[in-house]
């Protein structure tokens, strides 16, 4: 079997999954986004998922990322794939990761977003980047440090400073269940911050939630982008053919 077929097949049995978990809440298909998570995997399978119909990649390490992006480019340059930030990010990194990400989902602190709002004019003005850059909060929901993401008490403050940034675009929010909790009780917190977030924001309508292992109960809870990577993939570490 080629890697494409080992790609297709998975592809398929994640669309399959996808489908049932939208059908069973009572949502149409395409409102979930299903976004390939290839960090550690080469550029060549982000450019087969190309190939195959998937449209949204996504990374956690800028370095990997930028160089990864730059390789499928060259690879398909007519692919039109976007490519997402979902790792933590420190604001050292916010120059380089501009240059590459049409969306970072890992905003969690008011000075990571002014930093990237700087780095989004700077990328503008030496020709660089062309839009605004689309932004996620993460909201930590287990208030673990060292898993990152917002507070839900200091939510609507960040999403302030984001929308004061004329470079950046708040599209919504993103989540990891917390390791050994409940993944539904945690999404269905973050479905009800989504609701509070849109009083204000009603353009945040993006809820990122949901992976391998969870997918289905995120979806139950009204998430619209699932981050899928072993399941697509394969396991971490290992090299594609």
């Amino acid at each position: 079997m080629t890697r494409r077929d080992e790609l297709a097949e998975a592809l398929a049995a994640v669309e399959d999954r996808v489908a049932r978990a939208c059908a069973a809440a009572g949502r149409p298909r395409e409102a979930v986004r299903l976004l390939a998570v290839t960090k550690t995997f080469p550029a060549s399978d982000a450019a087969l998922l190309a190939d195959l119909g998937v449209r949204d990649v996504a990374e956690n390490r800028d370095q990997e990322a930028g160089e990864k992006a730059a390789e499928v480019a060259s690879l398909r340059p007519d692919s039109g794939l976007r490519w997402h930030m979902v790792g933590r990010l420190q604001r050292n990194k916010a120059r380089s990761v501009v240059r590459w990400a049409d969306e970072v989902q890992s905003v969690d602190s008011e000075r990571l977003a002014g930093a990237l709002a700087k780095a989004v004019r700077a990328a503008r003005d030496a020709g660089e980047r062309e839009s605004a850059l689309d932004v996620l909060i993460q909201v930590s929901l287990d208030d673990d440090p060292e898993r990152g993401g917002c507070p839900l008490n200091e939510l609507g403050r960040l999403a302030e400073r984001i929308t004061r940034e004329g470079d950046l675009s708040l599209r919504g929010l993103m989540a990891v269940a917390p390791l050994g909790g409940d993944p539904a009780e945690a999404f269905e917190r973050l479905a009800r911050a989504g609701d509070s977030l849109r009083v204000d924001h009603p353009n945040a309508g993006e809820v990122s939630a949901g992976m391998s292992n969870d997918l289905e109960q995120a979806i139950t809870h009204g998430s619209t982008c699932v981050r899928v990577g072993t399941a697509l993939l394969g396991g971490r570490g290992l090299a594609s053919p």
